[in-house]
């Protein structure tokens, strides 16, 4: 059988090749004019999903739910999930007729 021969470490790290002050300022200012053109490029939205007044009313009911006092509409029952805490201050920015998308079925 034929034994491979355990390869040598080098243990001294090679110096690497300084650039010239000018070669690095040139290398920053393609990268900026990159991700300029890639901000400019990509879609904005216009419009806002939620309302500001819509995000308040979900601030709202978690503050509720982490005091304890929030509970459910049918049952009655303390809420605990961040989920049903959030779902619930979205259908309440609903019912007062604030933007909020339609929800999900």
């Amino acid at each position: 059988m034929a034994t491979k021969s355990p390869r040598k470490k080098s243990s001294a790290k090679k110096p690497s090749p300084r650039k010239s002050a000018a070669k690095r300022s040139s290398a920053k200012k393609s990268t900026t004019r990159r991700t300029a053109a890639k901000k400019s490029s990509s879609k904005k939205k216009s419009s806002r999903r939620y309302s500001p007044s819509a995000g308040k009313n979900v601030e709202t009911e978690m503050r509720e739910m982490k005091q304890g006092k929030l509970k459910s509409g049918r049952s009655g029952k303390k809420v605990t999930n961040p989920k049903q805490a959030i779902a619930i201050g979205l259908s309440k920015a609903r019912k007062e007729g604030k933007k909020v998308p339609p929800q999900k079925s």
